[in-house]
């Protein structure tokens, strides 16, 4: 089985690359492990991810990274499944409401990749091995910052997460059929810029505690 740890920036998989097993590394008949980096945003990482099902064929693609919350509920370090991915940024905004290419007529709701304008994962049955929180997350290439910005998006999808390449995963692998997971720890809330609030190395460090116990899991399974 050929599994690949994809994220933004090296920086969010590199304290699972430096501990990781030789066993998962090397060329074994049972797993390999191989990390790889998307770039950040839809557009580097879609590129990056289609060039990756294309030429290696994985059996399982994992994207990793730290995401922004918009429940505040959830703490700061939280590590979570997507369940499904929504473009958070394409359309236009007038009069106050924000418009998504569905709300354009620009695509048909469930033209695939989309089911009901939306990218779900349909593999966490089989691949949430960790049993994590399973979210709404949405895509954006510039982070949501306004308070405007924010109440629309909220109001509109409802999401718990927000990221730069969430979406990319989704379209590429539902498009290419491929097994996929998205993990994501919280190293942020949405709005908060005052950056000594924020959690990324508590993230960082549980997002790759995570990565490790979910290969380990993967290869007790066989």
């Amino acid at each position: 089985m050929r599994i690949y740890i994809t994220a933004a920036t090296i920086e969010e998989w590199m304290p699972s690359f430096l501990k990781i097993d030789a066993l998962y590394t090397s060329e074994s008949k049972r797993m390999k492990v191989v990390f790889h980096q998307g770039g950040v945003g839809m557009l580097a990482n879609a590129v990056a991810l289609a060039r990756l099902v294309y030429e290696d064929k994985p059996d399982l693609i994992v994207q990793v990274g730290i995401a922004g919350c918009f429940d505040h509920a959830v703490p700061l370090g939280a590590v979570l499944a997507v369940k499904e991915e929504i473009l958070g940024n394409t359309g236009v905004e007038e009069e106050g409401k924000w418009k998504d290419i569905f709300d354009l007529k620009l695509e048909k709701p469930g033209y695939p990749p989309f089911e009901k304008k939306r990218l779900p994962n349909h593999h966490l049955e089989k691949y949430n091995l960790l049993q994590l929180q399973e979210v709404t997350a949405i895509t954006v290439n510039e982070v949501s910052t306004s308070a405007q910005r924010i109440q629309l998006l909220a109001k509109k999808y409802n999401p718990v997460l927000e990221s730069m390449e969430g979406a990319a995963l989704h379209y590429v692998c539902r498009e290419m059929n491929i097994p996929f997971l998205q993990m994501r720890a919280v190293s942020n809330y949405i709005g908060e810029r005052d950056k000594t609030k924020w959690a990324i190395g508590t993230a960082i460090t549980n997002l790759n505690n995570s990565v490790m116990e979910y290969i380990h899991k993967l290869y007790e399974m066989g």
